[in-house]
């Protein structure tokens, strides 16, 4: 069954998902900011197959997330690098390792990020960027932005 298509539809989180919302493209990612670049290492690291690899890579450089560059002719063979706009998903699979460690990592969490400025272990903490405190979901609350088509603001209430 093909998935849904969000192109159409007017909100961010959506616009997110169509781009990086198959579960092999987050993998892909996730190897790329360790520093993979290569796609025999991407089926090496993520056991999957030549086809199904090829398509997320080649979305993800036609999305803009990556670029791919020529490191040999005969035969053809790229690195795959972040771009701008792929560097900016680090917050997101960021969030999504820090959730895996909290709630789905019995023996503790399999990677540990280490800060390279200061030399120690880290998580990343969502601040607001007017007054610096912490930001949790209860503290949040949604309006309407310059590309807000009427209605797309849910109503008020919060789990």
């Amino acid at each position: 069954m093909e998935r849904k298509s969000f192109a159409d539809m007017p909100c961010s989180v959506a616009q997110c998902l169509e781009v990086v919302g198959e579960w092999w493209s987050m993998l892909i990612l996730r190897d790329v900011f360790f520093g993979v670049s290569r796609f025999d290492a991407f089926q090496d690291r993520l056991g999957i197959s030549r086809n199904v690899l090829n398509q997320r890579l080649n979305k993800l450089v036609e999305s803009g997330i990556l670029t791919k560059n020529p490191y040999n002719q005969h035969p053809p063979r790229y690195d795959y690098r972040l771009t701008e706009k792929g560097r900016d998903l680090w917050p997101v699979l960021e969030s999504m390792r820090q959730w895996g460690d909290k709630h789905a990592a019995p023996d503790g969490p399999p990677v540990l990020m280490r800060h390279t400025n200061c030399g120690q272990v880290s998580t990343a903490v969502m601040t607001c960027s007017s007054c610096g405190e912490p930001l949790e979901a209860r503290g949040m609350q949604a309006v309407a932005g310059p590309g807000a088509p009427d209605g797309c603001i849910p109503i008020a209430g919060r789990s």
